[in-house]
């Protein structure tokens, strides 16, 4: 049986008391709670605080470029389906350098589960506002303070119709576990967009700022695979900030249209170099 300590123990590099930290126990208790043994499952993460989180675990990872988790975490996912693969990364990392990647796996809808520290700043880069930054936030850069209105990432998931939103809060661990679990769960994209204050550089958003705002939705009031009032509770935002699954949308993953895959795992079929030869031929 898989336990917490199968994941192992490291020494990070986040700031004390870094809402990173929530994140890694809530993905590590998920993990264990689905059974997942290390071996069976795969991170992949770009640049930035949040995607060092794979550093901290004992499982399979892959850490890429700024902005591109997302690519081969799919390229995993389509070699061996039967992996469980996540894809951590940041509000800067996914919704900024990021920004293309995350509108076309949601039209692809491989079955990864995107986990996005959302912390609405640059954390590893000191300080720097964010695509999800507050307006009127002052930062070294952003000196008289943010004008760009901020992304709304769960209104532009569900409006490209991403098969499962949600928002969970670092604050809340167990909360968060079972957001993470259900994601795992869910057969297509799966985002769990992640509050997660900055306790270094980020002033304005931090653990109490949350705790006064946030609250679970026990029932949503909707169906879940209501569109439009999915889109239309994403945008609470302010005194009242929800958490919890917004929006499920069951329909085939990118896998699932995939022939190839039927037989089993790409890499387990046995390479056929005559092929190769013989269109290399045809070159010469």
């Amino acid at each position: 049986m898989v336990s917490i300590e199968d994941y192992g123990k490291f020494e990070t590099a986040w700031c004390p008391g870094c809402g990173n930290f929530g994140i890694l126990k809530a993905i590590k208790q998920a993990l264990v709670n689905l059974g997942k043994e290390p071996s069976e499952v795969l991170i992949a993460s770009g640049i930035g605080q949040s995607s060092k989180l794979p550093h901290y675990l004992k499982c399979n990872a892959f850490n890429g470029l700024h902005g591109r988790s997302l690519p081969p975490a799919t390229g995993a996912k389509v070699a061996n389906h039967e992996l469980t693969v996540l894809a951590v990364t940041g509000d800067g990392d996914c919704y900024g350098e990021g920004g293309n990647h995350f509108l076309h796996t949601v039209r692809r809808n491989p079955d990864i589960t995107m986990i996005v520290h959302d912390n609405q700043i640059y954390g590893l880069t000191k300080g720097q506002a964010s695509p999800t930054s507050e307006v009127g936030m002052k930062t070294k850069v952003q000196t008289h303070g943010v004008f760009n209105m901020p992304l709304n990432p769960l209104s532009l998931a569900i409006s490209l119709d991403c098969s499962f939103v949600s928002r969970g809060y670092a604050g809340n661990i167990p909360h968060l576990t079972g957001l993470i679990e259900k994601a795992i769960q869910h057969k297509g994209l799966s985002l769990v967009d992640v509050l997660q204050p900055c306790v270094s550089f980020n002033k304005l958003n931090t653990f109490k700022w949350y705790s006064e705002r946030v609250y679970e939705m026990e029932d949503t009031g909707y169906e879940l695979d209501d569109r439009v009032k999915a889109f239309e509770r994403s945008l609470e935002w302010g005194d009242e900030i929800p958490l919890g699954v917004f929006y499920v949308n069951e329909k085939p993953s990118f896998e699932d249209h995939q022939e190839v895959l039927r037989s089993g795992p790409l890499y387990r079929n046995v390479p056929r170099t005559e092929m190769v030869n013989e269109l290399m031929d045809g070159l010469i």
